[in-house]
């Protein structure tokens, strides 16, 4: 392996495994402010208990999510130098308030988890707020970077330097907002499907019709709703994200639905795979006039294809099947929602069939995967560039060499994170189980929020 590919496969693994905690450290925290606002609307114990539960598995997730996220910060310097010098320059501002954010997300935790039965229930809520609101800022802030790096703006570069710099409007590029919105969408998506995993599962080793049976009925039912309206905006939002294509970054578009010759009236390809040498998609299916659509609300629509492109510039063709792994996982993720909304509400069915339980707690995973997938697809789509045309990912590596040993031993620290989370929240849980949570509810003066053991 290069340098080169050394560095961005050690930079890739540790945002692969980053992004699993950020992603979820976005999306519970709205769960557990949903669940908050339930319990003080109907006075149900079974939703501040699903808070509670949620709210340590978000402690444990946060616990991991921060030092990650200080490594890929600490990597970005290290193995990108020559990026993080522009970055210093022109976009230092996302970086700088997401110090805020973060601060808001952890202080207001902090009280949510060691104050929530000493204060009264509009502070509760609004603690809440604010931790789903420094979460979303985190994200939106970080992400915010990744889209300036597709569509820089807001400085010049003359005889080697960079001039005339606006960080506000840097700050504001072009793909800002849909960027932005496409990863709080999806990340709101996951945290909901990664919750219905975990009951239905529990559902499934759960004697049906007992009180921790309906518990998680409940759970999994709430969860399903809210991961079914946020994977539709994710949808939406996704039509939205290749129009910006389209208009900023046509060979990614390109790469994304193997297309190499500009056309109008291009067919959108679903499945298959890229080949180079023949210049189509392999055992795809074609559907008549739909990419014109997509990029421009009109099948009449000129697509521009990969040719039209020096082949050194092409992204890799493997992001076809990226792009339809995240589309796929997306679509199934909005049926599956709307099967339980249908068996549920028009049915009136009092249980699932064993298979839709099976999938449900697939979904979880599932949405995860839809997460990678698409991240993946975002930063590779955009190479051979780290900054779309003004800096080559060549150019912006480091100049160490050696790197192989920093990827094997970043390899183990990640794996024995991942076990011990896995191991944290199994024992947790394990000692803390619903139905000791129901009793500690059902008791006066017996703390729910406080008891651990």
């Amino acid at each position: 392996m290069s340098d080169l590919l050394i560095a961005r496969s050690l930079f890739g693994t540790t945002m692969g495994f980053h992004i699993i905690f950020a992603t979820i450290g976005v999306g519970l925290p709205l769960m557990m402010l949903t669940a908050e606002l339930l319990y003080q609307k109907t006075k149900d114990h079974d939703y501040v208990i699903m808070a509670k539960r949620w709210t340590k598995a978000f402690a444990v997730l946060l616990g991991v999510g921060i030092p990650t996220g200080t490594i890929a910060g600490t990597q970005l310097s290290l193995l990108w130098p020559g990026f993080m010098e522009v970055i210093g320059k022109v976009m230092a501002l996302p970086f700088q308030i997401e110090i805020y954010a973060f601060f808001i997300e952890a202080l207001f935790m902090s009280i949510y988890v060691y104050a929530a039965e000493r204060i009264p229930p509009w502070m509760r809520i609004s603690s809440l707020i604010l931790v789903a609101l420094g979460a979303f800022a985190s994200a939106v802030l970080i992400t915010n970077v990744h889209a300036f790096e597709g569509t820089p703006q807001g400085f010049r570069i003359v005889d080697g330097e960079i001039v005339d710099v606006d960080p506000w409007a840097a700050f504001f590029n072009p793909s800002f907002i849909v960027t932005a919105g496409h990863v709080a969408l999806s990340a709101y998506t996951t945290g909901a499907f990664v919750v219905a995993s975990v009951a239905a599962f529990k559902m499934l080793r759960t004697p049906f019709g007992t009180r921790v049976y309906n518990f998680h009925k409940k759970a999994l039912m709430l969860s399903l709703i809210v991961g079914g309206i946020f994977s539709f905006l994710t949808a939406i939002n996704g039509h939205e994200s290749a129009q910006y294509l389209h208009k900023y970054q046509p060979e990614k578009l390109a790469a994304a639905e193997g297309l190499f010759e500009t056309q109008s009236y291009a067919p959108l390809a679903i499945g298959g795979f890229t080949d180079r040498e023949t210049q189509r998609v392999k055992w795809g299916i074609e559907i008549p006039w739909a990419l014109s659509f997509l990029a421009g609300n009109s099948f009449d629509t000129v697509v521009v294809g990969l040719n039209d492109f020096p082949e050194e510039e092409w992204p890799p063709l493997f992001v076809h099947t990226l792009f339809n792994a995240m589309v796929g996982i997306g679509s199934l993720l909005i049926l599956l929602s709307l099967i339980a909304f249908v068996w549920n509400k028009f049915l009136k069915r009092d249980h699932f069939p064993r298979f839709i339980m099976w999938a449900f707690v697939a979904s979880g995973p599932l949405a995860v995967l839809g997460i990678e997938f698409g991240w993946v697809f975002a930063c590779t789509g955009r190479q051979p560039w780290t900054i779309y045309r003004v800096l080559s990912t060549a150019d912006s590596v480091t100049t160490a060499e050696n790197l192989g040993i920093l990827f094997i031993l970043f390899a183990l620290v990640y794996v024995v994170l991942g076990v011990a989370v896995v191991f944290v929240m199994l024992y947790y849980f394990k000692k803390n189980t619903v139905i000791d949570d129901i009793n500690r509810a059902k008791q006066k003066n017996v703390p729910l929020y406080g008891s651990n053991t």
